[in-house]
Order: C-alpha cells, then structure tokens, then sequence
C-alpha cells in the first residue's frame, strides 16, 4: 500500500523506449552512475541480510497487505485513503494464532517453517507501513482468522499464513502476512540521497535457475525494435554480491530526439552472470527493491 517500507523479510516505470534511461548504448552518459547506485543498493541489501542472521528465507516481493473485495460506493473513498494511511484499528481483542509456527510453501514443494505473530501484532505493522495521515476515517476490525495467502517471492510464488480481518462497516476484508519479523528480514533502508534521481529501467520480473549463470528479465519497454524510428533494443548487465544481483537494463535507440508516443509493451533482456544464481535475490536499479523470481527446474 502507501507509504512502502521495506520489510527484509528474513524478508529483505518502467520508462518506455525514448523517455530516457539509461542513454543510447553501452557509453552512455548515465551509465556510471547507475553502476554506483547498483553497487550502493546491494550494500543496503547485504547489510540487510547481515542484520537478519546472515540467511535468505522467507523474502516476499511487493505490498504484504491485500484486499478481498471492493469498496461500497457510499464510503469507497475515505476506506481507501484509511487503508493506504494504514488507518486500521482494532475495535475488540483480536486473537493470536493459537499455534506457535506456520509453514511457507513454494510450488516446487519447498517448504520453511515459521514464527507467527498474533493478528493485533500484524495489523500494527499494516499501520507502521502506511502514509502520511489522511484525515479520514479509521477502518475498524472487529474479528480476524488466521488462513492462507498466495504470494510472490525472491524464490518463486508460495503460499505463506495470513491474517484475514473483518471490518466494521463494509463486506471488504483485508489480509496482512502473519510471519513474525524474526523469520523475515524487513528491513527499512536509509532514503536515496540527491544524487540518486533513481533513473533507469526497472525490471518487473526475473526467470533464471540457481544453477545457471543466465538471467532473462521482463520489463515494460518500447514495442518496436531498434531497426525501426521510435524503436529500441534491450541488452543488460549485473551488478553482484554474495546475497544479490542489480539488474541495469541498456536502451540501444534508432536515433536519439525522436518524438514518441508513451505505448508500452513487454519486452525481455538477458544477462550472464558471474557466477550461477544460487539462493540470490535480484533487485530492480531504480529502488532497489526485490523483483519476482520465477526458478526453472
């Protein structure tokens, strides 16, 4: 939702073709600095680790709150911005998990065992990772379950324990991830100085294994090649340490100043590797956030 923290959890636009990124080719002028801004976030991103225990677990990709349902026109709006403020309260003694450990599931059958926290612990968390005060308000929950929400993670999707609360007023619920923080390196970076404008493509997606040293990552790019006006073609290259690869993708243009339209479409860049992927996460250069990682095989 607004207002994202970064959750280590042992939990740690694309910019369509002619809206500049990363320069026209391999020398381009940005190029050094988004070395240096890679190098910086997998700094951030190691310590991280380090701070956690020195593991890579349980590491979900994007917002750990979800939302079952929609709005009701008539209070749809103040919800809304209670919701992205992390405005949510509980309006009675909600209940712990009644078991001291849950279990995360990957698709490929990996599975992690897990501390749980009780439901007013997780939507503590709901409120610290909010925005700035609304002025709206409050959403009020009146009775939480513990149950089950499908996720993506640096390892792949899985399905992970969830708290799953109703609220006072409306048939929506919201969902909130119930793995206690101690299993999960969360972790709220330091802010990018000035000299970070956070420029670059970021990529959405990542596919690869953890034996191979090849990485295919997605993004939203142009829709043409580079051989046609407006068009461009994708290369990439990774910046790496032992808990993780930046990914910076390279824009080759048909010419630089043409006048084009924002139509984008997904396209796809490969990059070798060092060394083989192993339990590595990979991270976007624009925040330096973890991306989706699909493994093969």
């Amino acid at each position: 939702m607004g207002g994202r923290r970064w959750l280590v959890w042992v939990t740690v636009v694309a910019l369509v073709g002619g809206c500049g990124a990363t320069g026209s080719g391999p020398g381009g002028d940005d190029l050094g600095r988004l070395r240096q801004q890679a190098h910086d976030a997998l700094t951030r991103y190691d310590q991280a680790v380090l701070d956690a225990g020195g593991a890579q677990g349980f590491v979900p990709v994007g917002e750990l709150t979800g939302q079952l349902g929609d709005w009701e026109p008539a209070n749809g709006d103040n919800n809304k911005q209670a919701l992205l403020a992390g405005r949510v309260f509980p309006a009675t003694a909600l209940p712990t998990a009644g078991q001291p450990t849950g279990k995360v599931v990957w698709e490929n059958g990996r599975t992690q065992p897990v501390p749980l926290m009780s439901a007013e612990e997780a939507l503590a968390q709901l409120r610290a990772a909010g925005g700035e005060d609304c002025g709206c308000v409050p959403l009020e929950a009146t009775a939480a379950r513990l149950t089950t929400v499908r996720i993506p993670t640096t390892r792949g999707p899985a399905t992970a324990p969830a708290w799953e609360y109703t609220l006072k007023g409306t048939a929506v619920r919201l969902t909130r991830i119930a793995v206690a923080p101690s299993a999960a390196i969360v972790v709220t970076p330091p802010a990018w100085g000035p000299e970070y404008p956070h420029g670059g493509l970021a990529i959405e997606s990542a596919t690869g294994t953890t034996t191979s040293q090849r990485l295919t990552v997605a993004f939203t790019g142009s829709p043409g090649p580079g051989s046609q006006p407006c068009g461009v073609d994708y290369s990439a290259e990774a910046v790496e340490s032992v808990n993780a690869v930046v990914v910076i993708v390279i824009e080759h243009r048909h010419a630089d100043g043409e006048a084009c339209g924002d139509i984008g479409a997904r396209r796809t860049a490969t990059v070798d590797l060092a060394q083989p992927l192993g339990e590595r996460a990979v991270l976007e250069v624009q925040q330096g956030m973890p991306v989706a990682l699909t493994i093969n095989g």
